[in-house]
């Protein structure tokens, strides 16, 4: 089968599309031929050596989510019969013509969506719902603060977060991608690049401050999200790609109580991620049944233009995920 590897570090043109075996499925294991794999920043990261993978896992192959339907079956699987279009995250991979998935780890793909729509859903929707519920314990009638409204896992969390009645603010660099994600449910729209004090903006709309933060900045961010937080908020830090060192103000967290808690999904062990997906499945499966959420794609482009994909990704000017084509 053909593959998307990383022989070696480095940038888009060290992507080698290549012939590998394709893999066979244990006891308890799905075939899933893939149709679809969404790209992440993650993905660019692994490519340039500075993001590993978890044990177990292999930094050569690349691919975390997919979409496609289940070519075969290990022995002792119930859930799911042959011809099932499924989704679901791997640890690596995914960028390939079939991949090999727990049955447990895998979620329904509504009829209403394509192979391209459902391959934009997984990574984005399962970390942000996890973040925004199971962790930051959304509740109707709260306001929430996301950064980087235009990226594909900020785009989920706005839908969703609007769907469950919250007051979502959101920040971006250009102004182009707020006025998109308006159409998606933006209460609040901070451009950082005009106002880089995002915490003063957002506490003159909301005093007391929001009651959930979702992060994927990390440092230049970090204590501003404390000063936009209301006593007893909660910082979810789902990335750190503008630096993972810096100083914290110990005392402003210290003296509203605030909790703050870090998430991958790609570390996590494998019941939690298997129970993070099985929740997205019970949750925003039927969300996304019924159009009210939806998978926002930014571009697609084929296998065997990964690299071009790659490049498109650290040019930073995706609205919505670029999802990768597999044949």
């Amino acid at each position: 089968m053909l593959a998307a590897t990383v022989p070696s570090f480095g940038g888009p043109e060290a992507i080698v599309i290549a012939e590998v075996p394709t893999p066979v499925p244990a006891s308890q294991e799905v075939l899933v031929r893939v149709r679809a794999a969404g790209l992440n920043r993650a993905e660019v990261m692994q490519r340039q050596g500075k993001y590993p993978a978890p044990p177990g896992g292999d930094n050569t192959r690349l691919g975390l989510e997919f979409a496609g339907d289940v070519a075969a079956l290990g022995a002792s699987v119930t859930c799911w019969r042959v011809g099932d279009r499924v989704m679901g995250l791997v640890v690596d991979g995914s960028q390939s013509q079939y991949v090999v998935v727990h049955e447990s780890a895998l979620a329904p793909v509504p009829a209403n969506l394509s192979d391209i729509e459902a391959g934009a859903v997984p990574e984005a929707f399962i970390t942000v719902h996890d973040a925004l519920f199971t962790i930051g314990g959304l509740r109707p009638g709260s306001d929430v603060l996301i950064h980087a409204i235009g990226s594909g896992v900020s785009v989920a969390g706005l839908q969703l977060a609007h769907a469950a009645g919250a007051r979502v603010f959101g920040t971006a660099r250009t102004a182009e991608k707020l006025v998109r994600a308006k159409a998606y449910g933006l209460d609040v729209a901070v451009d950082v690049s005009a106002t880089p004090a995002f915490d003063e903006e957002v506490r003159r709309m909301a005093p007391e401050g929001v009651a959930l933060a979702i992060d994927y900045v990390g440092v230049p961010y970090f204590d501003r999200n404390l000063r936009a937080l209301a006593p007893q908020g909660r910082l979810v830090l789902v990335g750190s790609l503008g630096g993972q060192r810096g100083e914290v103000n110990m005392a402003l967290a210290l003296s509203k109580r605030l909790r703050i808690e870090g998430t991958t999904m790609r570390a996590r062990p494998f019941e939690q991620r298997c129970a993070a997906v099985q929740a997205f499945a019970r949750e925003v499966v039927p969300l996304l049944a019924r159009g009210a959420v939806k998978p926002v794609v930014d571009s697609t482009y084929p296998l065997e233009r990964l690299a071009d994909a790659h490049r498109a990704m650290e040019a930073n000017v995706n609205f919505g995920k670029i999802v990768i084509e597999v044949p």
